[in-house]
């Protein structure tokens, strides 16, 4: 009755590895699809198959929802991804890298370079790499040095004394991370408009020169993967914020989960270097090309070739906000949405820059899950507290592979006078929600920001998205409500619009599905839509199920992993299951109930997953202004359901096949016209 959650989440990357095969996206993008899809391998073995080596060794082989235990799960994915990799490789190698060659993009390979590009190369490593680097060379005083986790690196086999008489018969060479992965050299020098040579092979060339005397009998270059999930027992812990920074660290140096090598290294020193991380054949991958394909993403930044990439998104206003720049003013006009990156995410900073700077506002509340490095928004609310305001901020320390950014943050807030708060002890603070309150006449009127996707000005530009102004009141007490429990103590107050997870959305959503299958029964029209990233909770799945049972149809657009089965007759016949990707990744979470004609639309930062119910904190806001109501339909869901450029279809297998159509409607490129 489920499918498995990890099988699921490979098969999304199998979609996004077949994007780098289609020839209607442009050549540029075809690549930069071939190196996310390395990307979302990083961390699904970071991640999800370092959690099943741990469940194998601690012997906790208790099996999931779809009846497979962690050994079953292991094998399967194993020799899935052996399979995705091996093509991945040929299609950069006999599809793309010969593509882009046709258009003056080379990637200079050792075997041709000519004479001049030979000299430029030979004095880049002596100006450039040499100095930095440092060979390492194993014996007795010298052991297999520290390997950071996805760092590129190179084995090296010798022949011969060293100055000291030693005879050493391999040696490490570790590229430091400032280094780039890919170089382009002058015009004149590489013969195209675009040559690229790849670090790995200058290094190959020129390796003697870090061994003088010495004779270099093989360089294979390696890179090894490790667990990456930080532990952290929160409730042994008096300050999580210092005890995750003596964690951070450790995670470059987990326990090795995956060893990618050279296809033509040898069998020994192959085997050399599993023995020393400990891994099986199953966890080496031999590839033939280099072994980072994720530092190959700067290549289409680098190459100004508009005709080979994606038309540009220039993001748009709503019209209330065009010639009215004062946010309070616009918002107490009514309720205002934003759908990134359609629409420009310059309205939340300016809300939170404006309240910072208007003498009115008395305090504003934030919550933080990701921000990145560089953030106008934080930037404001720091200016903010140095002008005494009342700033509180919920910083979510436990955002994977944004821990260290946020720790940056608190303590630049805590600096400048702001409360910070890490969230509740064992649940993650996921809701995106801001709150300003002004004082206007003889009263505080509290303005809010809810929103699907993080305050983050860069994935704002990348990811869809849907964000929510507004003033009424009962979505405002309900906020203020949910700050008070994530900076204070007491018990959960009833929420008159909000569901909020961990309390409230799992049980609410299972009785607004079964609302419909109750109309469905009763003669009249049952239709649930649903927009997520994820839908693996078991106890939603059986309730859909039963909604199709009913009757009721059930269009669900699930952009990774999805456990249920969709199209089983007597099961889940009335269930179509699609999957979106385009030009941007699809992250917004709309739930739509028809309802009898009332057709409630609510917007989440949560998927339908078990951790998303129980395990943090999150909210689920509903849009009830109509017009704005009418948008989110519209936009989220029926123009998604009529895609057939970017839209894949699910069979009850779990496999995926594109879905075609005469006119090859793209819901992306249509609202990149409509709204930009």
């Amino acid at each position: 009755m489920f499918l498995n959650r990890d099988a699921g989440l490979l098969e999304f990357n199998r979609r996004v590895l077949a994007q780098a095969k289609n020839r209607d996206i442009p050549l540029l993008e075809r690549l930069r699809f071939l190196c996310v899809f390395s990307s979302n391998l990083d961390e699904f073995y970071e991640i999800r198959v370092a959690g099943l080596k741990e469940q194998i060794k601690l012997q906790a082989a208790v099996p999931g929802p779809d009846g497979l235990d962690a050994r079953q799960v292991y094998a399967l994915i194993s020799a899935r991804t052996h399979e995705l990799v091996a093509e991945q490789y040929r299609l950069l190698n006999e599809v793309l890298i010969p593509e882009l060659d046709q258009q003056e993009i080379r990637f200079l390979r050792r075997p041709h370079w000519s004479q001049q590009q030979a000299e430029w190369i030979r004095d880049y490593f002596f100006r450039e790499l040499m100095p930095v680097l440092t060979p390492i060379g194993l014996d007795p005083a010298h052991p297999f040095p520290r390997v950071l986790n996805k760092s590129l690196n190179f084995a090296v086999e010798l022949e011969g004394r060293d100055a000291f008489g030693r005879e050493a018969g391999a040696a490490i060479v570790q590229a430091p991370r400032a280094l780039p992965r890919v170089i382009l050299l002058p015009k004149e020098v590489s013969g195209c408009e675009h040559g690229f040579v790849f670090l790995s092979s200058i290094l190959h060339a020129h390796v003697g020169e870090l061994f003088p005397g010495m004779r270099v009998c093989g360089c294979y270059q390696f890179r090894v993967t490790r667990n990456s999930e930080l532990f952290v027992e929160e409730e042994e812990i008096k300050n999580l914020r210092a005890a995750l920074q003596g964690e951070l660290p450790q995670r470059h140096y987990g326990d090795a989960v995956r060893l990618e090598v050279a296809d033509n290294c040898s069998d020994e020193m192959t085997r050399f270097l599993q023995n020393q991380f400990g891994l099986e054949d199953p966890e080496v991958f031999a590839v033939n090309g280099p072994v980072n394909l994720v530092r190959l993403l700067p290549v289409p930044d680098s190459v100004e070739r508009d005709d080979l990439k994606y038309p540009p998104c220039r993001p748009g206003l709503p019209k209330t906000l065009v010639n009215q720049p004062d946010m309070f003013r616009a918002i107490r006009d009514g309720d205002i949405l934003l759908h990134h990156p359609y629409q420009s995410f310059s309205p939340v900073v300016d809300f939170i820059r404006q309240a910072a700077e208007d003498p009115d506002v008395m305090a504003i509340k934030q919550t933080v899950y990701r921000a990145g490095n560089d953030s106008a928004l934080l930037q404001a609310l720091i200016g903010a507290a140095r002008r005494g305001k009342e700033v509180s901020v919920v910083v979510e320390l436990l955002a994977r592979f944004d821990e260290e950014a946020n720790i940056n943050w608190a303590a630049q807030l805590e600096e400048a006078g702001a409360h910070v708060v890490y969230g509740v002890v064992g649940y993650k603070a996921h809701a995106k929600m801001a709150m300003v309150v002004r004082r206007e006449g003889k009263k505080l009127r509290r303005y809010v920001h809810l929103s699907t996707g993080n305050y983050h000005s860069q994935t704002a530009r990348r990811f869809t998205d849907f964000g929510l102004f507004s003033c009424k009141e009962a979505i405002a007490d309900d906020v203020a409500n949910v700050f008070s429990q994530l900076t204070g103590l007491g018990h959960p107050g009833t929420l008159a619009q909000l569901w909020q997870s961990p309390f409230t959305m799992h049980s609410a959503l299972l009785d607004a599905i079964r609302r419909e299958g109750k109309h469905a029964k009763a003669g009249r029209k049952g239709l649930i839509i649903a927009k997520l990233n994820a839908l693996l909770e078991p106890k939603i799945i059986q309730a859909l199920y039963q909604a199709s049972c009913d009757g009721v149809r059930i269009e669900l657009i699930v952009r990774g992993g999805c456990a249920l089965r969709p199209g089983i007759p007597g099961l889940s016949e009335n269930i179509r299951v699609h999957s979106v990707l385009g030009q941007f990744l699809e992250h917004a979470r709309i739930f739509y109930f028809y309802n009898d004609k009332a057709e409630d639309v609510r917007l989440s930062s949560a998927d339908w997953m078990e951790r998303d119910f129980f395990r943090r904190i999150e909210v689920c806001f509903p849009v009830l202004d109509k017009a704005l109501k009418k948008r989110v339909i519209e936009e989220g869901l029926k123009l998604y359901l009529k895609d057939t450029r970017d839209t894949w279809e699910m069979d009850s297998d779990g496999n995926y096949r594109r879905r075609r159509g005469r006119r090859g409607i793209s819901a992306q490129s249509t609202l990149i016209g409509a709204l930009a």
